[in-house]
């Protein structure tokens, strides 16, 4: 073969990886559209799981139709592949980071790639260590590529045990599989709404600390609907499954019946001397594709992840409106807002609000603790939020994806930037602390959560891009100023001291008890 020729070929693969980037940043495979429309079916009515629920149905929709990021954080990537003898790798590698590159130009993928020491974004992400990229020798003759997008936040929610060890509410955890057992329902418990629930986990047994999260991640790359070869593995599966959704955490840590949408376990041997079991949580909109590519031509041969049926969320939304919930009342808001709307304010009541709203993530934050604001905030709403956007050939910003971002991460923060600058509402995911509650009764603040990874949905109801402050931080950190429409969240923490955060893991620590006796034996 010439040159020519591997050019081309190479150019081919780089193709097949752009395809395989869009489709799995766009697009849920079937195990997992079947997983939620199991969860949807199996939800009550008029409760704000339902609800969350339908959100989401809907985003898996409206991603199909734009084919535009499921959700905003389109995660670090993570390519599994496996080639035979003989293929260059180091080019295979080259191709993979220019698809990276064109992918997130096109608006495909945020750019998420930041230099740990100097906050900057590279802008295209790449970076040292970034994309992953892990290759395995293999005797077959065509290369198996597998990506998983998994995004910061339920990146956070991973945990690793070392046994034996006390867990909160099921005691003492001993080196043995009833341990594991409890292992891994602490690290459903732990992750709360935190993690955009209902979730998937990896587990992994054994290994060191690196290679427990190795392979714990690397049972993600499992169909859901796989059956487990060993049969305690199976059995331990099968348990979780079962009794991890009597947890009443529920979709985005709301309450409900579903908290867990598929668990996976694998074991490797391990040193006398230590016992992991790691546990590698992913959010509902589990973003996994692979493909298989011929290694003379590059094309993709077939596509992973293709059996069974393929949910039609289109058909899904008709049997079920959207409504309120039981539990509260709905309330149209026009920013900005003043204390005496948000006092009116209880936990349960779900809002649409209309006006501006300005995003603000680490950075701006940080920034705001001790500098003024570029704009004043005076009655405003902040949303945790890193869009994907992307710039016009008029040089006007369009939104492409823009769901909340985990909100935990600004506890340290939040209240006294609220009270420093008269902030009223701030949106974001996953609740807040006892600091921020008690900042939102003194001040007169609340607590909006969104419904985590929708981000179509919410770059729906984003009807323009009035400016931005605070670009040389990157396009996630950065401020936005975006006008909207409709914009639909849940009070769950007001200004009267309620938190259903708060209500909700008291009420699962309690359920999380009955599972502390020994099961297996």
């Amino acid at each position: 073969m010439d040159k020519g020729e591997g050019a081309l070929r190479m150019e081919k693969f780089q193709e097949s990886m752009y395809q395989l980037i869009v489709e799995t940043s766009t697009k849920l495979p079937k195990d997992v559209r079947r997983a939620i429309a199991k969860a949807k079916l199996r939800e009550n009515a008029g409760t704000r799981a339902a609800m969350a629920l339908t959100t989401i149905a809907e985003n898996i929709q409206m991603a199909d139709e734009n084919v535009s990021p499921i959700c905003q954080d389109t995660g670090m990537p993570t390519f599994k592949i496996k080639v035979p003898v003989g293929v260059n790798q180091l080019k295979m590698k080259e191709a993979i980071h220019r698809a990276i590159a064109q992918a997130t130009k096109d608006g495909k993928l945020r750019p998420n790639s930041v230099d740990s020491l100097t906050g900057e974004n590279s802008e295209n992400n790449l970076g040292d260590g970034v994309p992953v990229i892990k290759f395995e020798q293999w005797e077959k003759d065509y290369i198996d590529v597998r990506l998983i997008l998994k995004g910061g936040g339920c990146e956070n929610k991973n945990i690793q045990y070392s046994l034996p060890c006390e867990l909160e509410g099921l005691g003492r955890a001993g080196r043995d599989l009833d341990g594991i057992r409890k292992c891994i329902l602490h690290a459903v418990f732990q992750a709360q709404g935190q993690g955009c629930s209902a979730g998937f986990i990896g587990v992994g047994i054994g290994g060191d600390r690196s290679s427990g999260y190795e392979l714990a991640k690397e049972q993600l790359f499992r169909s859901v609907d796989d059956v487990n070869p060993n049969e305690e593995l199976r059995k331990l599966e099968d348990y979780i499954m079962e009794n991890a959704n009597k947890l009443g955490i529920g979709t985005m840590g709301f309450g409900g019946e579903t908290t867990l949408l598929g668990c996976k376990i694998g074991v490797m041997h391990r040193l006398p001397a230590s016992f992991f079991v790691s546990v590698a949580y992913n959010c509902w909109a589990f973003r996994r594709l692979g493909v298989k590519v011929n290694p003379e031509t590059g094309e993709i041969q077939e596509w992973l992840y293709q059996e069974g049926e393929n949910i039609d969320f289109a058909k899904e939304l008709e049997k079920s409106a959207q409504s309120v919930p039981a539990e509260g009342r709905e309330i149209v808001l026009e920013a900005p807002l003043t204390e005496e709307q948000v006092r009116k304010l209880k936990v349960g009541d779900v809002v649409r609000i209309n006006g501006m709203m300005y995003t603000g993530r680490d950075a701006i934050h940080k920034h705001l603790m001790d500098h003024d604001a570029p704009i004043d905030l005076n009655g405003q709403i902040i949303y945790h939020c890193g869009p994907v956007m992307l710039k016009d050939g008029n040089g006007n910003w369009h939104v492409k994806a823009a769901g909340p971002t985990t909100s935990i991460r600004e506890e340290p923060y939040q209240g006294e930037i609220m009270k420093k600058f008269g902030i009223r509402a701030v949106i974001g995911k996953g609740g807040m602390g006892a600091k921020t509650l008690a900042a939102l009764k003194e001040h007169g603040g609340v607590y909006l959560n969104a419904i985590g990874g929708a981000a179509q949905y919410y770059a729906d109801c984003i009807k323009s891009v009035e400016g931005v402050d605070f670009l040389e931080f990157g396009i996630p950190e950065a401020m936005w100023h975006l006008r909207v429409e409709n914009f639909t969240a849940v009070v769950t923490m007001d200004s009267h001291g309620n938190s259903l955060h708060e209500d909700v893991e008291k009420s699962s620590l309690e359920k999380l008890a009955q599972f502390k006796e020994p099961v297996f034996k």
